[in-house]
């Protein structure tokens, strides 16, 4: 058992970083989390990330809650094939979670491990994969009330469409028909413990019920991929979409192209369209090459694979969930009483 406040090996409270973290760290603990004195958190980070979690770890104390820090390399090897004990069994007793972390390949399976603790035990849960400095200072520094107020006014909308039309000038062109049945959530940097959320927050999300027609990715790609190839404004990956399945990808990039396609066809649901959102984080002007803050861009973003069933009420499963996110968008929803255009190239109709 690890003694409230303390680090396993490395102590955080040690570690060095620049003070331009503090307002990220502090809109986290206080604005996202609303981290309360008498709360205990698990704080989880690894080697490439632990300045910022030190910086996070400084507004705990602040706070003064009880908290455990854990970095994984000094718990497993790298890439994890599971989540450590020691962590799962921290978060038993916590009530909220921070992951910062700097994801590596094949690793999604142990978050899922997490975020099924998160889920089971309702916890309020902060997901910072792949949170950098140039994050840190940018989207984390937004005006979650703000974008929670614009979120809350998308959401009350999409809940009522019956569907989504999107149009970019990249060449986007796609139609989506909502299930009923499934939920629609607002992650927009206020953490509930409705549904765990990334952050930088700014988005609503759901499973779509079917999805067709091309979607131009202009922004970039998910999970390890947006590392390796950046920003695709170049050289956007275009994909196929028919009946909620990728049917053909395209790109110069022929490396993209390939990788792509590899990754989404892992298992039987891998190119299946999981999530159709909306990025809300109207703090943030431009994509960085970072999937945590740039799927909060404003605009859409999907995403092929595993549709968290959990919240979203989708039945099937699947052991990846890749986002692909596009740029200046325009969207309509339809709904009983006819079509609203709620974004114009990349610009939102509805104030904040």
């Amino acid at each position: 058992m690890v003694d409230p406040g303390k680090t396993v090996g490395t102590d955080l409270r040690g570690v060095k970083f620049p003070n331009e973290f503090y307002a990220g760290a502090r809109n986290a603990v206080t604005t996202c989390l609303r981290i309360q004195s008498s709360e205990k958190v698990t704080l989880i980070t690894d080697e490439a990330t632990q300045t910022i979690a030190a910086a996070i770890a400084t507004e705990l104390d602040a706070i003064g809650c009880r908290w455990n820090g854990f970095v994984l390399e000094e718990l497993a090897q790298r890439p994890l094939k599971e989540m450590p004990r020691a962590v799962l069994e921290d978060m038993e007793s916590s009530e909220a979670s921070i992951f910062a972390v700097e994801v590596q390949p094949n690793e999604l399976q142990s978050r899922m491990q997490m975020t099924d603790v998160v889920n089971r035990r309702r916890m309020r849960h902060a997901h910072m994969v792949n949170i950098t400095p140039e994050v840190m200072v940018e989207g984390m520094r937004a005006d979650f009330n703000a974008v929670d107020r614009l979120s809350q006014k998308v959401l009350e909308k999409v809940r009522t469409a019956k569907y989504v039309r999107a149009t970019s000038g990249a060449g986007t062109n796609i139609f989506a028909e909502l299930e009923p049945a499934y939920k629609w959530f607002k992650t927009s940097g206020i953490i509930s413990p409705e549904k765990w959320g990334n952050l930088p927050g700014g988005e609503c999300f759901t499973a779509p019920g079917e999805v067709n027609g091309v979607f131009v990715v202009d922004g970039v790609v998910g999970d390890f991929l947006c590392a390796r190839f950046g920003i695709l404004r170049k050289t956007p990956l275009t994909i196929h979409i028919g009946h909620n399945r990728i049917t053909s990808v395209e790109s110069a990039n022929k490396e993209l192209e390939q990788a792509f396609w590899e990754y989404t066809h892992t298992d039987e649901n891998s190119d299946r369209v999981g999530e159709f959102a909306i990025g809300t984080n109207i703090g943030v002007s431009r994509v960085i090459g970072n999937i945590l803050q740039d799927e909060k861009f404003p605009g859409i973003h999907i995403a092929f694979g595993d549709p968290y069933g959990a919240h979203t009420g989708a039945p099937w499963k699947s052991t990846t969930h890749i986002d692909v996110v596009g740029l200046e968008f325009n969207i309509w929803l339809g709904g009983a009483a006819g079509e609203e255009q709620i974004m114009s190239e990349g610009k939102f109709l509805i104030e904040a």
